[in-house]
Protein backbone atom coordinates (compact mmCIF):
# COMPACT_ATOMS: atom_id res chain seq x y z
CA UNK A 1 0.00 0.00 0.00
CA UNK A 2 1.20 3.22 -0.92
CA UNK A 3 2.51 5.32 1.45
CA UNK A 4 -0.20 8.83 2.00
CA UNK A 5 1.48 11.57 0.77
CA UNK A 6 1.36 15.13 3.25
CA UNK A 7 1.00 18.74 2.09
CA UNK A 8 2.54 21.45 4.65
CA UNK A 9 1.03 24.99 2.87
CA UNK A 10 3.31 28.15 4.29
CA UNK A 11 1.32 31.82 4.47
CA UNK A 12 2.60 35.03 5.59
CA UNK A 13 0.68 37.87 6.70
CA UNK A 14 1.18 41.71 7.35
CA UNK A 15 4.38 42.63 5.52
CA UNK A 16 6.62 41.12 2.58
CA UNK A 17 9.61 39.72 3.42
CA UNK A 18 8.97 38.72 6.65
CA UNK A 19 11.17 35.16 6.11
CA UNK A 20 8.75 32.16 4.87
CA UNK A 21 11.53 31.22 2.26
CA UNK A 22 13.97 30.47 5.46
CA UNK A 23 10.95 29.21 7.61
CA UNK A 24 9.93 26.56 4.79
CA UNK A 25 13.05 25.88 4.18
CA UNK A 26 13.94 25.52 7.67
CA UNK A 27 10.97 22.88 8.11
CA UNK A 28 12.48 21.33 5.35
CA UNK A 29 15.64 20.60 6.61
CA UNK A 30 14.22 19.19 10.17
CA UNK A 31 11.42 17.19 8.40
CA UNK A 32 14.43 15.38 5.69
CA UNK A 33 16.77 15.05 8.97
CA UNK A 34 13.89 13.24 10.47
CA UNK A 35 14.14 10.68 7.47
CA UNK A 36 11.16 11.94 5.34
CA UNK A 37 11.67 12.38 1.72
CA UNK A 38 10.93 16.50 1.13
CA UNK A 39 10.08 18.29 -1.63
CA UNK A 40 9.80 21.77 -1.82
CA UNK A 41 7.54 24.63 -3.96
CA UNK A 42 7.22 28.26 -4.57
CA UNK A 43 4.30 29.62 -6.05
CA UNK A 44 5.18 33.16 -7.26
CA UNK A 45 1.81 35.76 -7.97
CA UNK A 46 3.53 37.64 -10.29
CA UNK A 47 2.30 37.48 -14.02
CA UNK A 48 5.58 37.47 -15.43
CA UNK A 49 5.82 33.54 -16.37
CA UNK A 50 9.19 33.38 -14.57
CA UNK A 51 12.49 36.55 -12.92
CA UNK A 52 14.09 36.17 -15.68
CA UNK A 53 13.85 39.19 -17.58
CA UNK A 54 12.61 41.05 -14.37
CA UNK A 55 15.57 43.84 -12.87
CA UNK A 56 17.36 42.50 -10.09
CA UNK A 57 16.08 45.65 -8.09
CA UNK A 58 12.78 44.16 -8.32
CA UNK A 59 13.09 40.59 -7.58
CA UNK A 60 16.22 39.59 -6.40
CA UNK A 61 18.67 37.39 -7.80
CA UNK A 62 17.33 34.80 -10.64
CA UNK A 63 18.51 31.18 -8.75
CA UNK A 64 18.92 28.73 -11.70
CA UNK A 65 18.26 24.85 -11.31
CA UNK A 66 20.01 22.09 -13.53
CA UNK A 67 17.31 21.69 -15.72
CA UNK A 68 17.46 25.92 -17.16
CA UNK A 69 14.51 26.90 -15.33
CA UNK A 70 15.60 30.44 -13.73
CA UNK A 71 13.27 31.21 -10.50
CA UNK A 72 12.72 32.99 -7.54
CA UNK A 73 15.39 33.07 -5.15
CA UNK A 74 13.65 31.05 -2.43
CA UNK A 75 14.81 27.87 -4.90
CA UNK A 76 18.29 28.96 -3.45
CA UNK A 77 16.98 29.05 0.03
CA UNK A 78 15.73 25.74 -0.40
CA UNK A 79 18.91 24.06 -2.24
CA UNK A 80 21.19 25.19 1.05
CA UNK A 81 19.00 23.86 3.42
CA UNK A 82 17.19 20.48 1.62
CA UNK A 83 20.04 18.24 0.87
CA UNK A 84 18.69 15.47 -0.95
CA UNK A 85 15.87 17.01 -3.08
CA UNK A 86 16.87 17.77 -6.69
CA UNK A 87 14.60 20.66 -7.66
CA UNK A 88 13.17 21.25 -11.64
CA UNK A 89 10.79 23.22 -13.12
CA UNK A 90 8.27 21.96 -11.41
CA UNK A 91 9.12 22.84 -8.08
CA UNK A 92 8.71 26.46 -9.13
CA UNK A 93 5.95 28.13 -11.03
CA UNK A 94 4.05 31.97 -11.15
CA UNK A 95 0.36 33.32 -11.85
CA UNK A 96 2.20 34.13 -15.64
CA UNK A 97 2.74 30.31 -16.34
CA UNK A 98 -0.90 29.26 -14.53
CA UNK A 99 -2.65 31.51 -16.95
CA UNK A 100 -0.31 30.94 -19.82
CA UNK A 101 -1.24 27.10 -19.55
CA UNK A 102 -4.37 27.47 -19.04
CA UNK A 103 -5.12 30.03 -22.18
CA UNK A 104 -2.82 27.76 -24.49
CA UNK A 105 -4.65 24.72 -23.08
CA UNK A 106 -8.65 26.52 -24.06
CA UNK A 107 -7.13 28.26 -27.46
CA UNK A 108 -6.16 24.62 -28.38
CA UNK A 109 -10.04 23.26 -27.86
CA UNK A 110 -8.96 21.33 -24.31
CA UNK A 111 -11.99 22.80 -22.23
CA UNK A 112 -14.49 21.40 -25.05
CA UNK A 113 -16.09 24.96 -25.64
CA UNK A 114 -16.93 25.42 -21.77
CA UNK A 115 -16.24 29.36 -20.51
CA UNK A 116 -13.18 29.35 -18.67
CA UNK A 117 -12.92 30.65 -15.10
CA UNK A 118 -10.47 31.15 -12.60
CA UNK A 119 -12.70 28.75 -10.39
CA UNK A 120 -12.30 25.67 -11.52
CA UNK A 121 -9.74 26.02 -14.13
CA UNK A 122 -7.24 28.01 -12.84
CA UNK A 123 -7.55 26.93 -9.62
CA UNK A 124 -7.10 23.31 -10.97
CA UNK A 125 -4.69 24.10 -13.11
CA UNK A 126 -2.38 25.18 -10.07
CA UNK A 127 -3.21 21.86 -7.84
CA UNK A 128 -2.43 19.71 -10.60
CA UNK A 129 0.68 21.67 -10.90
CA UNK A 130 1.47 20.67 -6.91
CA UNK A 131 0.54 17.56 -7.33
CA UNK A 132 3.05 16.77 -10.19
CA UNK A 133 6.01 18.38 -8.65
CA UNK A 134 5.32 16.25 -5.18
CA UNK A 135 4.63 12.95 -7.49
CA UNK A 136 8.30 11.20 -6.05
CA UNK A 137 7.85 12.73 -2.45
CA UNK A 138 6.37 12.19 0.69
CA UNK A 139 6.17 15.61 1.90
CA UNK A 140 5.84 18.68 0.15
CA UNK A 141 6.29 22.16 1.70
CA UNK A 142 4.78 24.47 -1.07
CA UNK A 143 5.39 28.15 0.07
CA UNK A 144 2.89 30.76 -1.24
CA UNK A 145 4.06 33.92 -2.09
CA UNK A 146 3.24 37.00 -1.85
CA UNK A 147 1.14 38.52 1.38
CA UNK A 148 -2.30 37.22 2.81
CA UNK A 149 -4.85 39.85 1.38
CA UNK A 150 -2.59 40.50 -1.72
CA UNK A 151 -5.70 40.15 -4.48
CA UNK A 152 -3.01 38.20 -6.49
CA UNK A 153 -2.86 35.58 -3.88
CA UNK A 154 -5.93 34.72 -3.92
CA UNK A 155 -6.13 31.63 -6.99
CA UNK A 156 -3.28 29.88 -5.10
CA UNK A 157 -5.03 31.09 -1.75
CA UNK A 158 -8.16 29.04 -3.11
CA UNK A 159 -6.72 26.41 -4.64
CA UNK A 160 -4.88 25.01 -1.40
CA UNK A 161 -7.98 25.38 0.47
CA UNK A 162 -9.59 22.74 -1.95
CA UNK A 163 -6.87 20.52 -1.15
CA UNK A 164 -7.48 19.85 2.57
CA UNK A 165 -10.05 18.49 0.98
CA UNK A 166 -9.39 17.00 -1.48
CA UNK A 167 -6.78 15.20 0.15
CA UNK A 168 -7.89 14.54 3.28
CA UNK A 169 -7.63 16.75 6.39
CA UNK A 170 -4.97 14.31 8.07
CA UNK A 171 -2.67 14.75 5.30
CA UNK A 172 -2.75 18.62 4.66
CA UNK A 173 -1.21 21.58 7.47
CA UNK A 174 -1.68 24.81 6.92
CA UNK A 175 1.46 27.20 8.84
CA UNK A 176 0.95 30.85 8.85
CA UNK A 177 3.93 33.28 9.31
CA UNK A 178 3.03 36.29 10.50
CA UNK A 179 4.85 39.38 12.64
CA UNK A 180 4.39 40.23 16.67
CA UNK A 181 6.39 43.68 16.51
CA UNK A 182 7.65 44.63 19.67
CA UNK A 183 6.58 48.45 20.25
CA UNK A 184 9.30 50.12 22.56
CA UNK A 185 7.41 53.05 23.77
CA UNK A 186 4.75 50.53 25.54
CA UNK A 187 7.35 48.33 26.26
CA UNK A 188 4.95 45.17 24.95
CA UNK A 189 4.65 42.59 22.39
CA UNK A 190 1.76 43.85 19.54
CA UNK A 191 -0.33 40.95 18.72
CA UNK A 192 -3.09 43.05 17.05
CA UNK A 193 -1.36 42.40 13.08
CA UNK A 194 -1.39 39.05 13.85
CA UNK A 195 -5.28 38.77 14.99
CA UNK A 196 -5.75 40.56 11.73
CA UNK A 197 -3.49 38.67 9.30
CA UNK A 198 -5.22 35.13 10.75
CA UNK A 199 -8.87 36.96 10.29
CA UNK A 200 -7.79 37.82 6.74
CA UNK A 201 -7.16 33.96 6.79
CA UNK A 202 -9.92 32.48 7.62
CA UNK A 203 -12.30 34.76 6.11
CA UNK A 204 -11.18 32.81 2.99
CA UNK A 205 -11.97 29.84 4.49
CA UNK A 206 -8.47 28.54 5.79
CA UNK A 207 -8.10 28.27 9.48
CA UNK A 208 -4.38 27.82 10.20
CA UNK A 209 -3.31 25.01 12.13
CA UNK A 210 0.11 26.26 13.06
CA UNK A 211 1.32 29.93 13.74
CA UNK A 212 5.03 30.98 13.17
CA UNK A 213 5.26 34.61 15.16
CA UNK A 214 8.25 36.57 13.55
CA UNK A 215 9.64 38.85 16.15
CA UNK A 216 12.72 40.38 17.74
CA UNK A 217 12.54 38.62 21.29
CA UNK A 218 10.85 35.25 22.06
CA UNK A 219 7.43 35.03 22.80
CA UNK A 220 6.36 34.45 26.66
CA UNK A 221 3.31 32.27 27.38
CA UNK A 222 0.94 34.36 28.04
CA UNK A 223 1.49 36.18 24.70
CA UNK A 224 1.38 32.81 22.81
CA UNK A 225 -1.95 32.12 24.82
CA UNK A 226 -3.44 35.37 23.68
CA UNK A 227 -2.66 34.78 20.30
CA UNK A 228 -4.28 31.67 20.32
CA UNK A 229 -7.19 32.44 21.72
CA UNK A 230 -7.71 35.59 19.45
CA UNK A 231 -6.79 32.82 16.22
CA UNK A 232 -8.75 29.70 17.18
CA UNK A 233 -5.27 27.62 17.29
CA UNK A 234 -3.96 26.38 20.81
CA UNK A 235 -1.39 28.17 22.96
CA UNK A 236 0.66 25.37 22.04
CA UNK A 237 0.59 25.59 18.09
CA UNK A 238 1.85 29.22 18.31
CA UNK A 239 5.71 29.72 17.81
CA UNK A 240 8.20 31.80 17.96
CA UNK A 241 10.22 32.58 15.22
CA UNK A 242 12.98 35.60 16.64
CA UNK A 243 15.37 36.89 14.95
CA UNK A 244 18.91 35.35 14.37
CA UNK A 245 22.43 36.22 13.48
CA UNK A 246 22.56 33.53 10.89
CA UNK A 247 19.80 31.98 8.73
CA UNK A 248 21.83 28.80 9.53
CA UNK A 249 20.05 28.75 13.12
CA UNK A 250 16.60 28.94 12.22
CA UNK A 251 15.70 25.19 12.07
CA UNK A 252 17.82 24.69 15.39
CA UNK A 253 15.59 27.30 16.93
CA UNK A 254 13.18 26.12 15.51
CA UNK A 255 13.64 22.56 16.85
CA UNK A 256 14.19 23.88 20.39
CA UNK A 257 10.96 25.32 20.08
CA UNK A 258 9.22 21.80 18.83
CA UNK A 259 8.06 22.95 15.66
CA UNK A 260 9.32 20.01 14.02
CA UNK A 261 7.36 17.64 16.84
CA UNK A 262 4.10 19.16 16.52
CA UNK A 263 4.24 18.75 12.70
CA UNK A 264 4.77 15.23 12.69
CA UNK A 265 2.27 14.86 15.45
CA UNK A 266 -0.29 16.84 13.25
CA UNK A 267 0.56 14.81 10.45
CA UNK A 268 0.53 11.86 11.67
CA UNK A 269 3.96 10.95 10.46
CA UNK A 270 6.07 8.67 12.45
CA UNK A 271 9.76 9.49 12.73
CA UNK A 272 12.75 9.51 15.42
CA UNK A 273 14.33 12.28 16.43
CA UNK A 274 16.68 14.63 13.61
CA UNK A 275 20.35 14.45 13.91
CA UNK A 276 21.21 17.92 13.47
CA UNK A 277 25.27 17.34 14.98
CA UNK A 278 26.14 18.39 11.82
CA UNK A 279 24.35 21.60 11.09
CA UNK A 280 25.25 22.49 15.18
CA UNK A 281 29.14 22.24 14.34
CA UNK A 282 28.52 24.31 11.03
CA UNK A 283 26.60 26.91 12.74
CA UNK A 284 29.03 26.40 15.79
CA UNK A 285 32.08 27.65 12.72
CA UNK A 286 29.43 30.55 11.87
CA UNK A 287 29.58 32.22 14.89
CA UNK A 288 32.77 31.27 16.68
CA UNK A 289 35.32 31.58 13.27
CA UNK A 290 39.27 31.55 14.21
CA UNK A 291 39.69 34.13 12.09
CA UNK A 292 38.54 36.38 9.30
CA UNK A 293 38.95 37.69 5.92
CA UNK A 294 37.60 40.90 4.04
CA UNK A 295 35.88 40.57 0.52
CA UNK A 296 35.17 42.89 -1.66
CA UNK A 297 32.45 42.43 -4.06
CA UNK A 298 32.81 44.99 -6.99
CA UNK A 299 29.08 45.00 -8.66
CA UNK A 300 26.23 47.75 -9.39
CA UNK A 301 23.45 46.19 -7.13
CA UNK A 302 25.26 47.43 -4.03
CA UNK A 303 22.40 48.82 -2.62
CA UNK A 304 19.97 45.49 -3.07
CA UNK A 305 22.06 42.79 -1.23
CA UNK A 306 19.58 39.80 -2.28
CA UNK A 307 20.71 40.58 -6.16
CA UNK A 308 23.83 38.52 -4.64
CA UNK A 309 21.99 36.43 -2.07
CA UNK A 310 23.79 32.82 -3.89
CA UNK A 311 26.68 34.32 -3.63
CA UNK A 312 26.87 36.01 -0.10
CA UNK A 313 25.94 32.73 1.42
CA UNK A 314 28.66 30.60 -0.90
CA UNK A 315 30.92 33.12 0.49
CA UNK A 316 29.64 31.99 4.07
CA UNK A 317 30.24 28.56 3.12
CA UNK A 318 33.88 29.03 2.11
CA UNK A 319 34.39 30.73 5.06
CA UNK A 320 33.22 27.32 7.04
CA UNK A 321 35.51 25.63 5.05
CA UNK A 322 38.85 27.66 6.13
CA UNK A 323 36.83 28.12 9.87
CA UNK A 324 36.99 31.61 9.14
CA UNK A 325 34.45 34.76 8.92
CA UNK A 326 33.88 36.05 5.79
CA UNK A 327 33.52 39.93 5.96
CA UNK A 328 32.03 41.21 2.51
CA UNK A 329 32.47 44.60 1.82
CA UNK A 330 30.50 45.68 -0.89
CA UNK A 331 31.71 48.12 -3.65
CA UNK A 332 29.97 50.50 -6.39
CA UNK A 333 32.39 49.70 -9.34
CA UNK A 334 30.77 53.41 -10.99
CA UNK A 335 33.20 54.53 -7.76
CA UNK A 336 36.28 52.41 -8.72
CA UNK A 337 35.42 53.83 -12.35
CA UNK A 338 36.04 57.41 -10.60
CA UNK A 339 39.32 56.57 -9.47
CA UNK A 340 38.33 55.52 -6.15
CA UNK A 341 40.29 52.58 -5.57
CA UNK A 342 40.89 53.61 -1.60
CA UNK A 343 38.04 51.19 -1.37
CA UNK A 344 40.21 48.15 -2.22
CA UNK A 345 43.02 49.01 -0.21
CA UNK A 346 41.72 47.15 2.67
CA UNK A 347 40.40 43.83 1.18
CA UNK A 348 41.97 40.70 1.41
CA UNK A 349 40.43 39.35 -2.10
CA UNK A 350 38.25 40.62 -4.78
CA UNK A 351 35.36 39.12 -6.21
CA UNK A 352 33.09 40.50 -9.49
CA UNK A 353 30.06 38.30 -9.99
CA UNK A 354 27.95 38.38 -12.83
CA UNK A 355 25.54 40.80 -14.09
CA UNK A 356 24.40 42.72 -17.00
CA UNK A 357 24.39 46.10 -18.75
CA UNK A 358 26.82 48.55 -19.66
CA UNK A 359 26.91 50.73 -16.32
CA UNK A 360 30.14 50.55 -14.14
CA UNK A 361 31.67 48.15 -16.55
CA UNK A 362 34.60 50.11 -16.51
CA UNK A 363 35.23 50.34 -12.71
CA UNK A 364 35.05 46.46 -12.67
CA UNK A 365 37.55 46.01 -15.28
CA UNK A 366 40.26 48.74 -13.66
CA UNK A 367 39.12 46.10 -10.62
CA UNK A 368 40.42 43.37 -11.93
CA UNK A 369 43.37 45.15 -12.84
CA UNK A 370 43.99 46.27 -9.55
CA UNK A 371 43.99 42.29 -8.49
CA UNK A 372 45.92 41.23 -10.99
CA UNK A 373 49.02 43.79 -10.54
CA UNK A 374 48.56 43.86 -6.46
CA UNK A 375 48.56 39.92 -6.44
CA UNK A 376 45.48 40.29 -4.81
CA UNK A 377 43.36 36.82 -4.90
CA UNK A 378 41.19 37.39 -7.62
CA UNK A 379 37.61 35.54 -8.77
CA UNK A 380 35.42 36.80 -11.62
CA UNK A 381 31.70 34.64 -12.22
CA UNK A 382 30.40 34.96 -15.33
CA UNK A 383 31.04 39.01 -16.58
CA UNK A 384 33.54 39.10 -13.93
CA UNK A 385 35.28 35.77 -15.70
CA UNK A 386 34.51 37.73 -19.89
CA UNK A 387 35.87 41.31 -18.28
CA UNK A 388 38.76 39.64 -16.40
CA UNK A 389 39.59 38.30 -20.21
CA UNK A 390 39.03 41.95 -21.56
CA UNK A 391 41.54 43.81 -19.18
CA UNK A 392 44.03 41.03 -19.76
CA UNK A 393 43.99 41.47 -23.48
CA UNK A 394 44.29 45.29 -22.57
CA UNK A 395 46.80 45.49 -21.28
CA UNK A 396 48.55 42.32 -21.70
CA UNK A 397 48.32 41.55 -25.34
CA UNK A 398 48.16 45.00 -26.26
CA UNK A 399 44.42 45.09 -27.72
CA UNK A 400 43.59 48.62 -26.39
CA UNK A 401 40.08 47.96 -27.98
CA UNK A 402 39.56 45.13 -26.21
CA UNK A 403 35.95 44.78 -25.02
CA UNK A 404 32.65 42.72 -25.26
CA UNK A 405 29.97 42.34 -28.20
CA UNK A 406 27.73 43.38 -25.10
CA UNK A 407 28.54 47.02 -25.06
CA UNK A 408 30.35 47.49 -27.98
CA UNK A 409 28.13 45.19 -31.20
CA UNK A 410 30.73 46.68 -33.76
CA UNK A 411 33.97 46.40 -31.81
CA UNK A 412 36.75 44.59 -33.88
CA UNK A 413 38.13 43.74 -31.20
CA UNK A 414 35.68 41.95 -28.72
CA UNK A 415 38.03 39.04 -26.79
CA UNK A 416 34.04 38.71 -25.85
CA UNK A 417 30.76 38.15 -28.67
CA UNK A 418 27.28 36.82 -28.09
CA UNK A 419 26.98 32.84 -28.80
CA UNK A 420 26.71 31.82 -31.77
CA UNK A 421 23.50 29.76 -30.74
CA UNK A 422 21.93 32.89 -29.87
CA UNK A 423 22.57 35.39 -32.77
CA UNK A 424 19.43 34.29 -34.52
CA UNK A 425 17.17 34.25 -31.20
CA UNK A 426 14.84 37.38 -31.03
CA UNK A 427 12.90 36.16 -28.11
CA UNK A 428 14.27 38.32 -25.00
CA UNK A 429 13.90 35.59 -22.44
CA UNK A 430 14.95 33.03 -24.33
CA UNK A 431 18.54 34.16 -25.49
CA UNK A 432 20.29 32.72 -22.55
CA UNK A 433 22.68 29.69 -22.03
CA UNK A 434 20.99 28.09 -18.82
CA UNK A 435 21.42 25.06 -16.85
CA UNK A 436 24.13 22.48 -15.86
CA UNK A 437 26.91 22.16 -18.59
CA UNK A 438 29.76 19.23 -18.40
CA UNK A 439 33.27 21.04 -18.20
CA UNK A 440 36.43 19.65 -18.55
CA UNK A 441 39.09 20.62 -16.00
CA UNK A 442 42.88 20.91 -17.26
CA UNK A 443 44.66 18.99 -14.39
CA UNK A 444 48.00 20.31 -14.77
CA UNK A 445 50.04 23.11 -15.92
CA UNK A 446 54.03 23.61 -16.33
CA UNK A 447 53.91 20.24 -14.09
CA UNK A 448 51.87 21.60 -11.41
CA UNK A 449 47.74 21.30 -10.68
CA UNK A 450 45.97 24.39 -11.97
CA UNK A 451 43.95 26.40 -9.66
CA UNK A 452 41.07 24.63 -10.81
CA UNK A 453 42.13 21.14 -10.44
CA UNK A 454 43.81 21.93 -7.31
CA UNK A 455 40.26 23.23 -5.78
CA UNK A 456 37.72 20.42 -7.51
CA UNK A 457 40.49 17.65 -7.63
CA UNK A 458 38.71 16.30 -10.76
CA UNK A 459 38.79 16.69 -14.63
CA UNK A 460 35.11 16.45 -15.27
CA UNK A 461 32.46 18.36 -13.50
CA UNK A 462 29.02 20.11 -14.15
CA UNK A 463 27.84 23.62 -13.33
CA UNK A 464 25.12 25.91 -13.81
CA UNK A 465 25.12 28.67 -16.08
CA UNK A 466 23.25 31.61 -17.20
CA UNK A 467 24.42 34.02 -20.18
CA UNK A 468 24.60 35.18 -23.32
CA UNK A 469 28.02 35.54 -24.27
CA UNK A 470 31.52 33.99 -24.84
CA UNK A 471 35.00 34.53 -25.04
CA UNK A 472 35.55 34.47 -28.94
CA UNK A 473 37.46 31.93 -30.16
CA UNK A 474 39.18 34.53 -32.75
CA UNK A 475 41.03 36.15 -29.97
CA UNK A 476 41.65 33.33 -27.63
CA UNK A 477 44.86 31.82 -29.22
CA UNK A 478 46.53 35.55 -28.60
CA UNK A 479 45.61 35.34 -25.35
CA UNK A 480 46.27 32.04 -24.18
CA UNK A 481 50.26 32.79 -25.88
CA UNK A 482 50.36 35.84 -23.49
CA UNK A 483 49.81 33.48 -20.73
CA UNK A 484 45.63 33.55 -19.89
CA UNK A 485 45.55 30.05 -19.30
CA UNK A 486 42.00 28.40 -19.94
CA UNK A 487 41.58 25.89 -17.79
CA UNK A 488 38.35 24.74 -18.38
CA UNK A 489 36.48 23.93 -21.61
CA UNK A 490 33.33 22.91 -22.41
CA UNK A 491 33.22 20.60 -25.37
CA UNK A 492 30.28 21.23 -28.07
CA UNK A 493 28.49 18.84 -30.16
CA UNK A 494 29.94 20.77 -33.48
CA UNK A 495 33.30 20.27 -32.27
CA UNK A 496 33.76 23.88 -30.88
CA UNK A 497 35.06 24.58 -27.64
CA UNK A 498 33.26 27.25 -24.67
CA UNK A 499 36.04 28.43 -22.52
CA UNK A 500 34.61 27.99 -19.06
CA UNK A 501 37.65 28.67 -17.10
CA UNK A 502 40.84 30.41 -16.99
CA UNK A 503 43.26 31.75 -14.88
CA UNK A 504 46.66 33.52 -14.50
CA UNK A 505 49.63 30.98 -13.19
CA UNK A 506 52.12 33.03 -12.17
CA UNK A 507 49.71 35.26 -9.99
CA UNK A 508 48.69 33.93 -6.31
CA UNK A 509 45.68 33.31 -6.72
CA UNK A 510 43.53 34.32 -9.77
CA UNK A 511 40.71 32.47 -11.88
CA UNK A 512 37.79 33.47 -13.62
CA UNK A 513 34.69 31.03 -14.57
CA UNK A 514 31.38 31.90 -17.39
CA UNK A 515 29.37 29.21 -15.11
CA UNK A 516 27.64 30.78 -11.44
CA UNK A 517 29.26 28.02 -8.81
CA UNK A 518 27.29 30.00 -6.02
CA UNK A 519 24.45 27.98 -7.49
CA UNK A 520 25.80 24.50 -6.13
CA UNK A 521 26.90 25.52 -2.47
CA UNK A 522 25.55 24.41 0.34
CA UNK A 523 26.40 25.30 3.89
CA UNK A 524 27.57 21.56 4.75
CA UNK A 525 29.51 21.07 1.39
CA UNK A 526 30.71 24.37 0.41
CA UNK A 527 32.09 24.66 -3.14
CA UNK A 528 35.35 24.09 -3.79
CA UNK A 529 35.66 27.01 -6.04
CA UNK A 530 34.36 29.43 -3.17
CA UNK A 531 36.38 27.34 -0.45
CA UNK A 532 40.05 27.76 -2.28
CA UNK A 533 39.24 31.82 -2.96
CA UNK A 534 38.38 31.90 0.59
CA UNK A 535 41.27 30.33 2.08
CA UNK A 536 43.69 32.15 -1.12
CA UNK A 537 42.30 35.22 0.35
CA UNK A 538 43.11 34.00 4.05
CA UNK A 539 46.41 33.14 3.50
CA UNK A 540 47.31 36.46 1.47
CA UNK A 541 46.49 38.72 3.91
CA UNK A 542 46.48 41.93 1.78
CA UNK A 543 44.20 43.73 3.64
CA UNK A 544 46.04 42.85 7.04
CA UNK A 545 49.77 43.83 5.37
CA UNK A 546 47.86 47.05 4.86
CA UNK A 547 46.41 47.55 8.29
CA UNK A 548 50.12 47.22 9.56
CA UNK A 549 51.70 49.40 7.24
CA UNK A 550 48.98 52.17 8.56
CA UNK A 551 47.68 52.59 4.87
CA UNK A 552 44.50 50.80 5.02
Amino acid sequence: MAKQKKYIFVTGGVLSSIGKGIAAASMGMLMEQRGIKVTMIKMDPYLNVDPGTMSPFQHGEVFVLDDGTETDLDLGHYSRFVQSAAFTRSNSFTTGRIYDAVIRRERAGGYLGKTVQVIPHITDEIKSNIRQASADADLAIIEVGGTVGDIESLPFLEAIRHMKFEEGAANVLYIHLTLVPYMAAAQELKTKPTQHSVKELREIGIQPDLLLCRSDRKLPKDVKDKIGLFCNVPGDHVFSAIDVKSIYEVPLYFSEENLDERIVEKLGIWTGRPDLSKWQAMVEKIKNPKGEVTIGIVGKYTDWRDTYKSLSEALIHGGVAGNVRVNMQYVDSEEIEKGNLDLLRSVDGILVPGGFGERGIEGKIRAVEYARTEGIPFFGICLGMQLAVVEYARNMCGMSGAGSAEFKPGGTENVVDIMESQKTVTDKGGTMRLGAYACAVLSKYNGKPTRAFAAYGKEQINERHRHRFEVSDVFRSRLEEKGLLVSGRHKRSDGTELVEMVEIPSHPWFLGCQFHPEFLSRPLVPHPLFASFVKAAKDSGKGQQRKLKGIG
